[in-house]
């Protein structure tokens, strides 16, 4: 299994900040076969119905381990909260009404691009789609859920590799008024 580094480069208390930021880096991105993973801890009954509305296929199991109940058991999952749901290549249309489903519940949205284009004046090269992935994580500072928290965070994966790929976190931070912090998290692929 491959890691890609997932850089922080724009963390903000304000969803809809972070939600433009995210439409900004999709249209730097070649996204014409991209798709989108949704990992998240549900906590409400409320929250469950919306998200099982947006996604109905959602995979789940009880945060305290599967033995408490899942989908693949055929349990309910609103007699298991909290749950952790799972699901994985949507199409990228997907992300935003999953997003506004969430309320205060934590999630990771990761989108898989086709690539980081090249960007000659910046002396970038192309980043092809086995590297070019960006998350979004929603109530939570870390890709996992497991801090949770009142903001948000845009992540933009690299190839993580001598940190040959810094330049490309600097200049996408830069593109949606972030600043890379040095925060990085190893993300499996």
């Amino acid at each position: 299994m491959s890691n890609s580094a997932a850089a922080a480069v724009l963390t903000t208390s304000d969803l809809s900040e972070a939600i433009r930021a995210v439409r900004t880096l999709l249209a730097l991105a070649d996204i014409e076969q991209g798709e989108v993973d949704f990992e998240a801890v549900i906590r409400s009954q409320d929250v469950l119905a919306q998200i099982r509305h947006v996604l109905p296929r959602l995979e789940w199991w009880a945060s305290a381990g599967e033995e408490h109940g899942s989908s693949k058991s055929g349990d309910d999952p609103t007699d298991c909260l909290p749950v952790k749901v799972f699901d994985w290549c949507r199409p990228v249309d997907r992300a935003e009404p999953f997003i506004a489903a969430l309320g205060p519940d934590s999630a990771a949205v990761r989108w898989d691009l086709d690539a980081w284009p090249a960007v000659p004046e910046a002396g970038l090269e192309a980043i092809s789609q086995k590297y070019a992935y960006l998350t979004l994580t929603v109530n939570s500072r870390d890709l996992y859920q497991d801090e949770p928290s009142q903001d948000h965070t845009v992540h933009v994966h690299v190839r993580n590799r001598n940190g040959d790929q810094i330049d490309r976190v600097h200049w996408l931070a830069g593109q949606v008024g972030g600043r890379f912090t040095g925060r990085v998290e190893l993300a499996p692929l």
